[in-house]
């Protein structure tokens, strides 16, 4: 198997982990414009080889993964196009799918194109932050053209099966709608209430000193990089509009049934809300992924977190994330600790447990 990558951030540089973990004889070769990237990526021993240009040696690729900026993408396209042979396959990891489908049909590409979206990512962004586990059980939606083989869609969906991601077939039009209300509105919420926090905060600002709790959870995206949503809300603009507008609407309505002290529509809104959230997937898979946490009680002295990370690691358990709960708003611990996978988290609880911590679990 030979796959090519063109652009080797988070996302690209996850998928190459991927498959150098599950295909570890397959030739990969990768192109960025930020050479050291690939140069990296080739020293941890992911890439076999880094063209300096787009050339023949993408043409006998069997996928090739277009991981630049959206707005880049096309311009590959068109370098890829004298290139490549028959049956190779091209595709994307961008958030939204009309521009690039668009640019493919314009360039009588669709027999070689199957777009591709893993709905999984961070606020952190770049190859060094990219891990082998990124895609796993995410769901990683493919988008085909209505050109391309069938036989080719079946192979692409089993290829990212077996990488570990949950493939999901739909068309374009419909992935662009649906993650204009689950993806790219969110991050204008976040986004614009971050920023009216910091316009509207005291003087000595009180407001940035004392949030936590559930600020800084439904504000963390706000952390992404700004380049990339740019690109994203200008290439969705329409659906983003239109999901906008509906949720001004309703923000309206609950700003009357305030000001009109209706009690009830008020506890309506947080009952809803609630039991559809709690529907959610959240343990294991889909765009809302399960996060394995904890939150431990403990006295305020020195060496008391090094002590409990030190009975984790004689235990071989590996630490994703530790810090201090400065606002109990939402949680009664003042520490908490996130791990990798859940068969840590639980060895955690019982091993912390019989230290004779104090353990909560979400």
């Amino acid at each position: 198997m030979k796959i090519g990558f063109i652009g080797l951030g988070l996302i690209g540089g996850s998928i190459a982990r991927a498959i150098r973990h599950f295909y570890p004889e397959a030739e990969i070769l990768a192109f960025s414009r930020t050479r050291a990237s690939v140069e990296q990526a080739v020293a941890d021993g992911i890439v076999n080889r880094t063209p300096n240009e787009i050339n023949e040696d993408f043409g006998s690729c069997d996928y090739i993964f277009l991981c630049a900026p959206v707005a880049s993408n096309a311009e590959y396209l068109q370098k890829l196009k004298p290139v490549i042979r028959l049956s190779s396959i091209i595709t994307d990891v961008g958030s939204t799918k009309c521009d690039i489908h668009a640019r493919v049909t314009e360039l009588d590409m669709e027999a070689n194109f199957i777009g591709g979206h893993p709905m999984t990512g961070s606020e952190k962004t770049g190859y060094m932050h990219s891990k082998r586990i990124l895609i796993e059980n995410a769901y990683y939606v493919i988008t085909p053209t209505s050109r391309v083989s069938k036989d080719a869609v079946d192979r692409y969906y089993h290829f990212i099966a077996s990488l570990k991601a949950l493939p999901l077939v739909l068309d374009y039009q419909t992935h662009d709608y649906v993650t204009a209300g689950i993806s790219h509105l969110p991050h204008i919420i976040a986004s614009s209430l971050v920023n009216l926090v910091k316009d509207t905060d005291t003087e000595d600002g009180i407001m940035k000193l004392v949030a936590a709790g559930g600020f800084k959870d439904i504000t963390r995206i706000a952390s992404s990089s700004p380049e990339m949503w740019e690109q994203i809300c200008m290439t969705n603009r329409k659906n983003i509009s239109s999901i906008l507008n509906d949720y001004i609407q309703s923000l309206i309505e609950i700003r009357r049934q305030l000001d009109n002290a209706e009690a009830g529509a008020v506890y309506e809104l947080f009952e809803s809300s609630r039991n559809y959230r709690n529907s959610l997937p959240v343990k294991g898979s889909g765009p809302i992924q399960r996060i394995f946490e904890i939150y431990c009680d403990m006295v305020d002295e020195a060496g008391g977190i090094a002590t409990l990370a030190t009975i984790l690691a004689s235990n071989q358990i590996n630490l994703k994330n530790i810090g201090i709960i400065h606002s109990r708003e939402f949680i009664e611990a003042v520490l908490r600790i996130e791990f990798y996978d859940e068969q840590a988290m639980k060895q955690a609880i019982d091993i912390l447990r019989r230290y004779r911590y104090v353990i909560y679990e979400r």
